[in-house]
């Protein structure tokens, strides 16, 4: 960091330090949310979500090759697969903004292109087909399926305009890969099978309770810590008997790398979101919720603009977008802007911002923030015209 950014904070922090109306009562709340929310986010995510995708990033960097990786994603891969596959991802993976995070950091760290990359990342969080059912039968079916086919639509859309934007560069050495991996004491099918694994117990692991206890959901819910048990002693086995001990300490340090480069930022970003918004639902935040619900009423192009950058800073866990916009829509916020919030709220959040920031730099992750902002202002605008 320049000198001249730090003098920048330290003005800025002391500023803050010494204005600061502390003895407010709004203030005292809005602090004490804060940590609130840092508390449910640790207490909730860090376990049996970030951890396991910490692991699974380890794994990225350490287990398959960076040849393979820019063979299927890099700047000379072929865009129906590469995109294919990235912006389908979230069906697989039921994750929240950040959770997607190190899975990223992994992907393109590892020589992923910046197009295929970005479609990853948006897709991650932003196609959950369990959030996707739910916005259906809570928000009405054409809500579901404008939110199904938008999330879609916008990781192709961004990544192929991320790519356009900043082109990756074609180096000679990415010219000859064979996406051959060497030195590794596993075949392709071993490697396949230890990948699904740790998605899997990411998966269960993070399977949010259904609102009703009736279905296919709920059952599995019912199990799912039996499953995460099955998984992670197939898992052990695996590790015994397929991997070398260098290979295991290569994935734990990997690992290490990525949870020290990440975790920090997230804090800090959710410490910031809860001061300023809050809890879902629990109006503490400094902003209070009730000026976001008198902006997104109607269908103009402020209201949908709003709700874009709203969704944008808050930040969504898994599923919890679904009944706070239930809550919205029933103070009056329109189907335009609601629809706008479903698209840009789950893929962006605040810690989110701060972490990509990190690792792909301050201009890539302004456009493709405003990219998904402006996307997400533009369609839910028109859903409003049709269908308000």
């Amino acid at each position: 960091m320049k000198d001249r950014t730090k003098l920048l904070l330290f003005i800025i922090v002391f500023a803050v330090l010494y204005f600061a109306p502390l003895h407010s009562v709004n203030i005292k709340n809005a602090i004490l949310e804060a940590f609130f929310m840092v508390q449910e986010y640790a207490r909730e995510h860090v376990l049996f979500c970030l951890i396991p995708a910490f692991f699974i990033a380890g794994a990225i960097s350490i287990f398959i090759s960076k040849e393979a990786v820019i063979k299927y994603f890099g700047a000379r891969a072929k865009k129906i697969i590469a995109y294919s596959v990235a912006s389908v991802s979230g069906s697989i993976l039921a994750v929240c903004s950040c959770t997607v995070l190190p899975m990223f950091a992994g992907l393109y760290t590892h020589g992923a292109g910046i197009g295929p990359a970005t479609a990853f990342l948006y897709s991650g969080p932003a196609i959950n087909v369990l959030a996707i059912i739910l916005t259906a039968r809570v928000l009405g079916y054409e809500m579901g399926i404008a939110r199904a086919v938008g999330a879609v639509a916008f990781s192709i859309i961004i990544g192929l305009l991320m790519s356009v934007f900043f082109p990756d560069k074609k180096t000679a050495d990415q010219e000859l890969v064979t996406g051959e991996s060497t030195g590794a004491s596993r075949s392709l099918a071993q490697n396949a099978v230890y990948f699904l694994v740790l998605v899997l117990i990411l998966v269960f692991a993070a399977w949010g309770k259904p609102e009703e206890p009736v279905g296919v959901w709920n059952a599995v819910y019912s199990v799912h810590w039996y499953i995460v048990a099955l998984l992670l002693a197939v898992l052990a086995v695996m590790l015994f008997f397929w991997f070398r001990k260098r290979e295991l300490a290569d994935w734990v340090f990997s690992t290490w790398t990525f949870t020290k480069q990440i975790l920090p930022l997230l804090f800090a970003g959710v410490l910031i979101a809860g001061f300023l918004l809050g809890r879902p639902n629990t109006d503490a935040g400094i902003i209070p919720s009730r000026f976001v619900a008198m902006l997104v009423g109607g269908n103009s192009f402020f209201a949908n603009f709003f709700a874009s950058i709203a969704g944008a800073f808050m930040y969504f866990a898994t599923l919890t977008e679904v009944p706070i916009l239930q809550g919205l829509l029933g103070s009056g916020m329109g189907k335009g802007p609601a629809l706008a919030l479903l698209l840009a709220g789950p893929a962006l959040s605040l810690p989110n911002m701060l972490v990509i920031r990190s690792i792909m730099g301050m201009k890539k992750t302004a456009v493709f923030i405003f990219l998904v902002v402006i996307l997400s202002t533009m369609v839910g605008w028109l859903y409003g015209a049709l269908f308000s």
